[in-house]
């Protein structure tokens, strides 16, 4: 591991991460960077002739690298940012009103839909009539006579671009984060009679893409491949995991088995055996193992493109091409600077790949396999063959889920228990289900594909969905609602990392480096204890068709509806427990008209319209249920601090109260735009 560390690509790219993590949040000017470019070069050039002429190192020739990679990471996500291009539509036309605005949109990819919208990428390349860039979201209502847009549609629009709200509760999934990421700021909604389809000026590589999987969906649905199998056919061999149902991806997510819909290293891996296979012969000629490589690194790359450049499949390819040219130089390749060096140059090329689960999971399941996967293989010398292959997958795949578990936690709150029992039974054939799957691809679209091996391919598939789901539905082996914070994660993180260390080489210092970092987590653990219990909280919850409260003491919650009862599955609730970390819920009850909490005193006028009451004077109103009132007369009577509308009243309802709080000039929250309201003590 100091070997490992000492290496200067891991320590480049340190300081690139660190570089690019800053500049998220910190701006400069490119003038500015440029100078200090500039400013660093010619540091570097006095630093390398100094220490040529003295024929040593100074210390301060590796502090400007590191520098230099550090604002090179800085500048790899401005330059990257396209907000900082005066070009982006943002800076074209100030989206203050909902106003219609007239652009000319590019479609990139498209997107999972739901139940009522297609949804895709695109790019605006055209608003108001200046050329622009930058990416929206595109919902398109759904219409079954009219067929779906494809990549490199242009389109002609006139639509309300709409910002991406927040989460609307407390610790929901921000999707407006999600989106940043990929720089999607705004998102319209439309149907299909709301845009025009021009004629097709250009295609792109994505483009011919889309088209050649296309004509590959529609051979294989002419030989019998539909629904759920012909969604696991686009997922594991085309990249394409928008067709997956719900109810599908949530078994695979349930049985740990997700990782093998996203073409990933153990993919490309299977593939580049295969293509070192195939073209073996040609290493018996003039230059031929060279011609052998380039081979297999264009069919590599032409296989990225076909499935989408995503980026799993990018990284997972530069990985693979690195060691394509390993086994050409007869190098033997470190998988440690193998992946170090893909990622640098991956980050360099785009530094919102470091943002992504995928890519964060990714390089940990490998760099945990590399690591773990040896200690754990030492544990147990089986005699006989079978187990000894048994026991070298459940090592390969236990040490992967040790490696990503505290992230997984963080990011998904549940573990699948039975992970190892999907794994051991899938992965031993997945490389011949991807030999026979992209055969039986290719021979589909000559349109020569022996019936019978369709249909014992297509019957695989369907065993081994089933088999999946039944693996799923053993819930009482995959544990949910798992609170875990970031501080905690880390904790845990610097654990495995000195456990692991104590572990090779069992000394004094190291046991004690161990011993500390157990402190850390119970430091953390009951630092976030006693906050917890130190909380309390009122909470108007922000749902469309009910009122809901919670009002919290500490680790204790109950909620409170206007319905007879309360599904504790509703998602509101499940993702506010486990991200407040609660312990207790206590049974839900009807909601009430008055509330009293840290000396404010709350009343809720529901349908009934009632808010007169002899010597009540509450400080705060919540409207629910749309109630038929004239709010500036309850305005003149009660004079609250704030008025507070929750999602279970009429959208004409809300405008009129906002417009009549904002003459009253009395503070208004409106759950639907700003959330959740929160009180807390």
């Amino acid at each position: 591991m100091k070997k490992f560390l000492k290496f200067i690509p891991v320590q480049l790219t340190f300081f690139l991460i660190a570089g690019i993590l800053i500049g998220t949040n910190f701006s400069i000017q490119p003038v500015q960077l440029f100078a200090v470019f500039g400013v660093l070069i010619l540091l570097l050039t006095v630093a390398y002739s100094y220490a040529n002429k003295q024929f040593q190192t100074t210390f301060i020739f590796p502090v400007l690298v590191f520098l230099l990679s550090f604002f090179i990471g800085f500048g790899a996500i401005t330059f990257k940012n396209q907000l900082n291009n005066k070009k982006h539509y943002s800076k074209v036309f100030q989206f203050s009103t909902n106003a219609p605005v007239s652009a000319l949109i590019s479609i990139v990819s498209m997107q999972k839909s739901t139940g009522y919208y297609d949804k895709y990428e695109a790019e605006v390349f055209q608003l108001n009539g200046k050329k622009t860039i930058g990416k929206i979201l595109v919902n398109i209502k759904k219409d079954s006579t009219i067929s779906q847009l494809r990549v490199d549609d242009q389109l002609a629009v006139k639509m309300v671009f709409n910002t991406i709200t927040e989460p609307l509760n407390p610790y929901g999934f921000n999707y407006k984060k999600y989106l940043q990421q990929q720089q999607i700021y705004h998102q319209i909604y439309g149907e299909r009679f709301q845009f025009l389809r021009l004629p097709k000026s250009k295609q792109t590589l994505k483009g011919i893409a889309a088209d050649i999987r296309e004509r590959i969906n529609v051979a294989l649905i002419q030989y019998g491949f539909k629904n759920d199998e012909l969604a696991v056919v686009n997922a594991l061999l085309l990249g394409q995991r928008q067709h997956l149902t719900s109810e599908l991806q949530q078994s695979y997510v349930g049985a740990g088995a997700i990782h093998i819909l996203a073409i990933s290293g153990l993919h490309i891996g299977i593939i580049l055996l295969i293509l070192t296979a195939i073209f073996k012969p040609l290493h018996y000629f003039k230059h031929g193992k060279l011609a052998a490589s380039l081979l297999i690194i264009v069919i590599l790359w032409m296989y990225a493109i076909l499935a989408g450049l995503s980026a799993s499949v990018v990284r997972a390819v530069a990985m693979f091409t690195a060691i394509a040219i390993a086994m050409y130089i007869n190098r033997p390749s470190n998988v440690y600077k193998t992946l170090v060096i893909s990622m640098f140059f991956l980050l360099l090329f785009n530094p919102y790949y470091l943002f992504e689960v995928g890519f964060q999971l990714s390089y940990l399941a490998v760099f945990s396999i590399v690591w773990i996967q040896p200690k754990l293989v030492n544990l147990w010398k089986p005699k006989f063959w079978i187990l000894d292959k048994l026991w070298q997958l459940f090592t390969v795949s236990s040490a992967a889920q040790i490696g990503v578990l505290p992230l997984s936690l963080y990011y998904f709150h549940q573990f699948p228990g039975l992970f190892f029992v999907s794994n051991l039974v899938i992965i031993p054939f997945l490389g011949v289900i991807l030999t026979i799957g992209i055969v039986i691809m290719a021979l589909a679209v000559l349109q020569i594909a022996p019936q019978f091996m369709v249909d014992a391919y297509i019957l695989t598939l369907q065993q081994m969905n089933k088999f999946i789901g039944w693996i799923a539905h053993q819930e009482y082996f995959i544990i949910q609602q798992i609170s875990m914070s970031f501080l905690l994660m880390v904790a845990l993180y610097i654990f495995l990392f000195f456990g692991l260390k104590w572990t090779e080489k069992k000394i004094f210092h190291r046991f004690v480096l161990v011993l500390i970092s157990v402190v850390v987590i119970q430091t953390v653990i009951i630092f976030e204890k006693y906050t917890v219990q130190s909380t309390s909280e009122f909470i108007v919850f922000n749902e469309s068709k009910t009122s809901a409260v919670g009002i919290r003491n500490g680790n204790t919650i109950h909620f409170e509806t206007s319905e007879d009862s309360l599904k504790t599955t509703a998602n509101f609730i499940k993702t506010y427990l486990v991200g407040a970390g609660l312990e207790k819920m206590l049974p839900s009850e009807k909601i009430k008209n008055l509330y009293r909490f840290n000396n404010e005193t709350i009343l809720i006028v529901d349908s009934l319209g009632i808010y007169k009451f002899d010597s009540l004077k509450p400080t705060i109103v919540i409207l629910s249920q749309s109630p038929k009132i004239n709010l500036e007369r309850l305005l003149k009577n009660l004079h609250p601090k704030i008025i507070v509308a929750d999602g279970s009243n009429y959208k004409s309802y809300l405008n009129e109260w906002e417009q009549t709080c904002q003459k009253n000039k009395t503070p208004f929250h409106n759950t639907l735009q700003k959330g959740a309201f929160i009180l807390n003590n």
